[in-house]
């Protein structure tokens, strides 16, 4: 096996494959809403085991897959 190969002996790159990212936007945002309206519901025992933070996480995590989701909309406008 070789590392290095001439330009002569190389292939053409392959093209890019055509993705639709709205869709892996949608699923991580409606999962993150999903954690979030969890936490809300457990808030108390969340507090009590010491791992409140994951509300915070949660609500983060929902803003920036919104945040992405405008971004790629946006993108392929």
């Amino acid at each position: 096996m070789r590392f290095w190969l001439k330009d002569s002996e190389r292939r053409p790159d392959p093209l890019p494959a055509r993705t639709d990212a709205r869709k892996a936007f949608l699923a991580g945002s409606a999962a993150w809403l999903v954690a979030l309206v969890l936490a809300v519901v457990f808030r108390g025992e969340l507090a009590a085991a010491g791992v409140g933070w994951w509300l915070w996480a949660a609500l983060i995590g929902l803003g920036l897959g919104v945040a992405g989701l405008a971004w790629v909309t946006l993108r392929r406008r």
